[in-house]
């Protein structure tokens, strides 16, 4: 029997991946953040809604933000020059679409970052935590900017999502400008294996966020979604250590 080609077994997989999504029941953790995602985007978006996405990767979740705010202006970031060169490519027919081939954080300029090519979604500034074994990672140099020195001036967001395998503080700490112009609702990850490599805990994100100047609440999606109360700071360190959840929510309080 002739063997399947590399190539050939990642079409499978994409294949097969399309075909899970489109079932009615969520089998993994993923996969129900992916649905409350949804949710979440089709409650807040209106259709000239503007939406930033960190970490677009694929722009799967920009899709979603084009199909609720078609007449919006959505920025992608993207630093892996694969993907980013694939969504200039994709997204080609969108005009209200503005690719950045940059990573975010607090401090600008060139850096290393770790690429694993065999799961570019587990990719980031620092190297974490692997939940499978033997991924193939290599150190490429990208640019890193602050967002708020990034997106042209008197831009206001209406929802922003972070997807950066643990360095969403540093991506909020260089946003802080446009968080208190704007307000807007942040769909963010942040979980062990990813955001501890950084030194970051759940209280610095809490803090940050709630503060005065900023003052939004969090909570988990699916407690947002059922309209329940917002979490405590000690709600969401339990959250945090005792890996309940690792998506979250902020939005205005």
């Amino acid at each position: 029997m002739k063997p399947t080609a590399p190539c050939e077994v990642f079409v499978m997989k994409e294949f097969l991946k399309k075909i899970i999504k489109s079932l009615p029941i969520a089998f993994t953790q993923n996969q129900r953040y992916d649905r409350q995602t949804q949710q979440v985007l089709r409650r807040v978006l209106r259709p000239r809604s503007s939406c930033v996405d960190v970490g677009c990767h694929k722009g799967e979740v920009l899709l979603q933000m084009l199909r609720y705010a078609p007449q919006g202006q959505h920025f992608g970031f993207e630093p892996i020059p694969v993907l980013y060169q694939q969504l200039t490519v994709n997204f080609a027919s969108r005009p209200n679409c503005h690719f950045y081939q940059l990573g975010l954080g607090a401090t600008p300029g060139e850096v290393s970052f770790n690429y694993v090519v065999s799961n570019p979604a587990y990719s980031g500034f620092v190297k974490r935590t692997y939940d499978r074994a033997h991924e193939e990672d290599t150190l490429i140099t990208v640019r890193r900017a602050r967002l708020d020195d990034v997106l042209p001036p008197g831009t206001l967001v209406d929802l922003l999502k972070i997807d950066v395998e643990g360095g969403e503080l540093q991506v909020l700490e260089g946003a802080q400008r446009l968080l208190a112009a704007s307000r807007p609702v942040i769909i963010f990850e942040h979980g062990i294996g990813g955001s501890d490599h950084y030194g970051t805990r759940p209280e610095q994100v809490y803090d940050l966020l709630t503060a005065p100047a900023i003052g939004l609440s969090i909570s988990t999606m699916a407690r947002w979604l059922a309209g329940q109360p917002a979490l405590s700071r000690a709600e969401l360190v339990r959250e945090f250590e005792q890996r309940l959840n690792y998506y979250f929510i902020a939005y205005p309080a």
